[in-house]
């Protein structure tokens, strides 16, 4: 409340004390907050929901601030994983992957030219050497003209696109190993391996990465971890990802194009504009190393904070457990404030009408408050509505689920 000033009547500020008291008898206890479960926590019009939490994402498996904080207390890369995933065993792991190449919305591939630029059909059958066919060609293109046949386009320069050759076959872009170009709507991004057209859905047509295990972990570990952290921290991010792409391949329908996206959907991946030398040198200090749980990848998920403890997931090494090592001072998402206008909860659920209050109904048990939140109740002018912490989560775009909440 602002200091009094010299100037201010005594009954002024009387009067200011009489409102402010009832206010407060309003709105009950001046610390009334949801971390006691069942607790209605009263809305008022014009107040603010004000939130406090733990954590950035949804806490299973490895943190990746973390596994930083172990390192910097001189935890090695192995000791950081058992930790974060108990009960799994360190294996080895190799092959090719494919990604799909989410930023190119179009149907067609398109590159730059380069040399040793080929296309091939995915099988290896047939090559048509390009700089050979075409040496003063810029850019060339896969273009689907149908569900079974595609078109091998070159320009040079703006000019118009002119057609090599077509083949019924899927068609892919290799330079024996070297980065291709790929051209994209909005920019161009240079990959490893090879660059697929491949079908889907019998009539559409995604780009897709063909590329060796370690090539992609090259795009991947600087784009999940910052690559100014300690070795032990990168190589544990490292054996994660490798282990977490080893699984997604193992699950890939296969019927599906690809086995893996790009995106935060799945990890990471930006190609050779994701690669540093420091996070290089942890996926070659690793090379080949991955978790196994009874023989097989381990589900290796992983978020960028535990907030101080972890969540226990769908498999047996996804465990509840507090994190000693997320608390380092660096990690700025360890403990978060945010204040939010209650219309953005009517927005999200307009059958309540205006929000009048919100009870937590359950957590997880583990941590401050209870730990995570994961069912709330929400009542309006209009009606009520029971969700899911993570709904509540997505809708209002928190952090993560584990938080408190307050009036303000």
């Amino acid at each position: 409340m602002p200091r009094l000033s010299r100037a201010t009547p005594f009954s002024h500020a009387v009067a200011g004390l009489l409102l402010v008291t009832a206010a407060v008898l309003a709105l009950g206890p001046a610390d009334a907050t949801t971390k006691t479960i069942g607790v209605k926590l009263a809305v008022p019009k014009g107040a603010k929901l004000a939130l406090t939490g733990h954590g950035y994402g949804h806490g299973r498996g490895l943190s990746q601030y973390g596994a930083e904080g172990a390192a910097r207390q001189g935890r090695t890369a192995a000791q950081i994983l058992s930790f974060y995933y108990p009960g799994t065993a360190m294996s080895k792991v190799g092959g090719s992957l494919t990604v799909l190449i989410g930023p190119d919305t179009t149907p067609d591939t398109v590159v730059k030219a380069r040399s040793g630029l080929v296309v091939r059909t995915s099988n290896g059958a047939k090559t048509w050497n390009l700089a050979a066919a075409r040496p003063t060609a810029t850019q060339w293109r896969l273009n689907p003209l149908s569900a079974t046949k595609t078109a091998i386009g070159y320009r040079i320069g703006s000019a118009r696109w002119k057609r090599l050759g077509t083949s019924t076959s899927t068609l892919e872009f290799w330079a024996g190993g070297s980065p291709i170009t790929l051209v994209l709507p909005a920019s161009a991004t240079a990959y490893r391996g090879a660059l697929r057209n491949a079908p889907f859905n019998g009539r559409d047509h995604d780009t897709v990465n063909v590329v060796g295990l370690e090539d992609y972990l090259k795009g991947v570990v600087a784009s999940e971890m910052p690559s100014s952290w300690k070795p032990a921290a990168l190589q544990s991010q490292a054996i994660a990802a490798r282990t977490y792409a080893a699984y997604s391949r193992a699950h890939a329908a296969k019927s599906r194009q690809y086995q893996i996206c790009d995106s935060t959907a799945c990890q990471v991946y930006k190609g050779v504009a994701g690669e540093t030398k420091a996070t290089n040198a942890a996926i070659a200090a690793t090379a080949g190393q991955m978790l196994a749980y009874a023989g097989q990848p381990a589900f290796t998920q992983f978020s960028s904070s535990s907030g101080g403890w972890t969540v226990a997931g769908s498999v047996a090494y996804q465990k509840a457990q507090a994190d000693p090592y997320d608390a380092w001072a660096g990690n700025s998402q360890h403990t978060w404030t945010v204040k939010i206008d209650p219309k953005k909860v009517a927005a999200a659920w307009p059958a309540l009408g205006t929000l009048t209050s919100l009870q937590v109904l359950a957590r997880d048990g583990h941590g401050d408050w209870g730990g995570r939140v994961t069912k709330v109740q929400l009542t309006g002018t209009k009606g009520q509505v029971k969700v899911s912490g993570d709904s509540l989560r997505s809708a209002l775009g928190l952090k993560s689920t584990y938080f408190d909440v307050a009036v303000s």
